[in-house]
């Protein structure tokens, strides 16, 4: 895909990061390494979305490092050196015309020059530098990522230097989303509207879920998006009650509910979006009692969406529909009963990651994106539903970016099964 983002706004970004950094500092970020699978092949490449946040580049092996010393800031993109015969099997690296011109950066070294850069900046320190890197970790088990073997290796060489943690600066700038990220982000839904209505105009009883999702993979790949930013939840029956469902391989029996959780990417930044329906094109009264209470909480919950406001008290928003709906239909006693059918948060930010990195306790601002996606998940009666879109915080509210893609019962049931 053709990046949209003009090069101007990466040089913006990292002069706001650079703002934040004090002096004697210096901010390192790995774009990432391509990783083996078995043998001598790869997995594909992704790069560390902070790096590329940065600089709109996304090829593995590369370093950027900016430093703050006197004041003086400066900027350095450590790149591959040329190689003929690697060239012969996998292409040329990176040149540095290539790289100014996606990232706005005017200097560079190669890879093998880094090190010593990097020594030669802490010894003009004095004693007195800070080095700030992307920690982010999600489990204990996880693999160390390549900026904490650095940390790690860094702190046996200067004992006396300070490592933090960059996250902090990268949510700020990364919460808020530019003109230019909200436009990628809309294309994302776009394609992943266009793949739901080809599933559920190829939807029919006894279709596996995997071939939903053949459709789902035909649509994406027919616009060029090569990596999705999640694997789908295509799930049918009883399987839309685990949350996270992913084997996507049973079939879809006549009157099943089919509960999908998916999203195309447009230049790394992601749409995210659930949708359910029936596979036989028809709900049930019971199914539509339960349907139209989770899209009454989200309606809700998108009405309480706008600045100053935090994404708990949006899900608070919804466990009161939810437990009201469900208090009158019987399906509970009182409201603490509540978690056994709707179990997980409303919202999250979206925009590079799907679940974007953001500080969850802080409050709305304009230029935001999260999800609002209230969910029922009864599994004695085997019916999951979950409805999601993707939401815009405004200056006076909100703008779903998703509103194109159907959402009411009689909508969802007249595309059922019907081939253009």
């Amino acid at each position: 895909m053709t990046l949209i983002i003009d090069p101007k706004e990466f040089v913006n970004r990292r002069q706001r990061l650079a703002e934040k950094m004090p002096d004697h500092s210096a901010l390192v970020l790995f774009s990432g390494v391509l990783k083996t699978r078995s043998g001598d092949d790869k997995y594909p490449f992704s790069p560390n979305r902070s790096f590329y946040y940065l600089t709109g580049i996304a090829r593995s092996k590369l370093i950027l490092m900016i430093t703050k010393r006197a004041g003086i800031v400066t900027e350095t993109l450590f790149l591959q050196r040329p190689n003929e015969l690697e060239a012969k099997w996998t292409g040329a690296v990176l040149s540095d015309q290539e790289a100014r011109k996606q990232s706005g950066i005017e200097h560079f070294d190669y890879l093998d020059e880094w090190l010593q850069s990097f020594g030669t900046f802490v010894r003009r320190c004095e004693g007195k530098c800070s080095l700030y890197l992307d920690l982010y970790r999600d489990q204990w088990n996880d693999e160390l990522t390549p900026a904490e073997s650095f940390a790690e290796e860094v702190q046996k060489k200067y004992r006396t230097l300070q490592i933090q943690d960059a996250g902090p600066w990268l949510k700020e700038l990364r919460m808020v989303k530019s003109p230019a990220e909200i436009v990628e982000i809309k294309r994302a839904i776009a394609i992943t509207d266009e793949a739901i209505r080809r599933m559920w105009s190829h939807a029919r009883p006894e279709i596996m879920e995997y071939e939903l999702e053949a459709h789902y993979d035909f649509t994406l790949k027919s616009h060029g998006v090569r990596e999705l930013p999640y694997l789908p939840i295509i799930a049918s029956g009883i399987n839309a009650t685990v949350l996270h469902y992913e084997d996507n391989n049973q079939r879809a029996e006549d009157g099943d509910l089919v509960l999908l959780d998916l999203g195309a990417a447009s230049n790394y930044y992601a749409a995210d979006i659930s949708r359910t329906f029936p596979v036989n094109g028809r709900f049930t009264e019971r199914q539509k009692e339960i349907y139209q209470l989770v899209l009454e909480a989200e309606i809700k919950t998108i009405e309480a969406v706008k600045p100053g406001v935090t994404l708990q008290q949006l899900n608070e928003v919804t466990k009161q529909v939810l437990t009201d709906g469900l208090l009158r239909l019987g399906l509970i006693q009182e409201s603490s009963e509540l978690t056994k059918y709707y179990y997980h948060g409303v919202s999250h930010h979206l925009g590079l990651d799907t679940h974007d990195i953001s500080d969850y306790s802080a409050v709305l601002q304009p230029g935001m994106v999260i999800t609002i996606e209230p969910g029922l998940y009864i599994e004695e009666e085997a019916i999951g539903i979950r409805i999601e879109d993707d939401v815009l915080v405004t200056a006076d509210g909100c703008e779903v970016l998703s509103s194109q893609i159907p959402k009411e019962i009689e909508e969802v049931e007249g595309l059922i099964g019907k081939k253009e």
